[in-house]
């Protein structure tokens, strides 16, 4: 089993199914999911999240600097979600979609 897995299971085990969930930003189905390796999603982008929430993974971002790896995600899935009142979304709207960072370019 991947030590990223073990890692989350033992959030899990020390919070709740739920509240890991919850700070990976996926739901508790997901969760449940990929502990029985049924997950069919893109188990690749949960694998990151957890590495950046609960391993201490982190990016280089051209429009922020360092930051968790899955705040960079969190940021590339709201990119599409442009708004022009809010510059730090401006940037990430011009920098995300080329970003080497981005899962999926």
């Amino acid at each position: 089993m991947s030590n990223w897995i073990n890692v989350l299971r033992t959030e899990c085990e020390s919070t709740s199914q739920s509240k890991a969930a919850a700070l990976i930003g996926y739901s508790t189905a997901v969760v449940n999911q990929v502990f029985k390796g049924t997950y069919n999603g893109d188990l690749i982008s949960v694998e990151e999240v957890v590495r950046g929430a609960l391993m201490g993974a982190t990016v280089e971002c051209p429009a922020i600097g360092t930051i968790p790896r899955n705040r960079c995600i969190e940021h590339q899935r709201r990119s599409n979600n442009f708004a022009s009142t809010n510059p730090l979304r401006v940037q990430l709207h011009k920098t995300c979609p080329t970003c080497e960072n981005r899962r999926n370019r």
